[in-house]
């Protein structure tokens, strides 16, 4: 079975994002919380890369069950990482825990003990900014992916096979990125082929589509273009969407249009769903 490897310090996966940094994701995205789409993709990236380090931290320290890399996409395509990171690709995930660019605090409710709600300052690790500038070039940071993927499976040829995330709100500026998507793909090591998955987050509103099977609920060429160059979700993960409550079947595909900020959140949660590390 394909997308089983163990994911070990030895045998380590690889996770690449892709955030889009056009001048458009400055604008609200859809939903009742009207936060520019920019801060809400870099809130969960960085949120996520912040639980990463707490599921692999052993007495030890953070270990290198991942590799991570952030690119993004607007004025200039590269490494959207930003303090001591800037400039870096992928990046071993004990050296991301100990270099965030800064440190904020944010204000979360938590359980008083009593029945109620309090509120209460925790830390939230920045390492990626919220910038947006230019235009969408897709093309090109999936070429750049496709790089890093080539690279990586060359290097783990057994390994968990590398995992792109990308997230945009609008059509790309620099040509029909298809092929340069089905390229990412053709990437593969013993365990199964490089995945691909597609975040569309807009300021439409209204309910969105997540992991659908087909293309039949989108409404136009830009959003099943997206559609048809994503992966369909390995089995681990359409287990793990089941249980959050969608409904997903064989054909169910890493893509989510129109996404609000819980879609995002929770693309990015099953999207990296691995395998039990070691």
């Amino acid at each position: 079975m394909a997308y089983t490897a163990e994911i070990s310090r030895t045998n380590p996966a690889c996770l690449i994002f892709l955030v889009d940094r056009s001048n458009s994701m400055a604008d609200a995205i859809g939903g009742n919380v009207p936060q520019p789409k920019a801060a809400v993709v870099a809130d969960a990236i960085n949120r996520l890369l912040y639980e990463l380090t707490i599921k692999c931290a052993k007495e030890s320290g953070v270990r290198d069950y991942f590799q991570v890399a952030v690119i993004g996409y607007g004025q200039t395509v590269g490494s959207a990482f930003s303090g001591k990171l800037a400039d870096r690709d992928l990046v071993p995930l004990s050296q991301i825990a100990d270099n965030p660019a800064r440190v904020d605090q944010r204000i979360k409710k938590v359980p008083d003990g009593a029945g109620g709600l309090v509120d209460t300052a925790v830390s939230f690790p920045i390492w990626l900014e919220p910038v947006t500038d230019g235009g969408t070039p897709m093309n090109r940071a999936l070429q750049y992916a496709e790089n890093l993927v080539a690279r990586w499976v060359e290097e783990h040829p057994g390994g968990f096979p590398p995992i792109v995330l990308n997230l945009t709100d609008g059509e790309s500026t620099d040509g029909d990125p298809t092929d340069s998507g089905y390229a990412i793909c053709t990437h593969t090591t013993a365990d199964g082929a490089a995945l691909l998955f597609n975040l569309h987050v807009s300021a439409a509103g209204g309910e969105p589509v997540t992991f659908p099977h087909s293309d039949a609920a989108l409404p136009d060429s830009h959003s099943r273009l997206l559609f048809a160059m994503s992966s369909q979700l390995p089995g681990h993960m359409r287990s793990y969407a089941t249980t959050l409550g969608y409904r997903v079947s064989d054909e169910t595909r890493g893509f989510v249009y129109n996404a609000d900020i819980s879609a995002v959140v929770q693309f990015l949660d099953i999207g990296t769903r691995s395998t039990d590390l070691r």
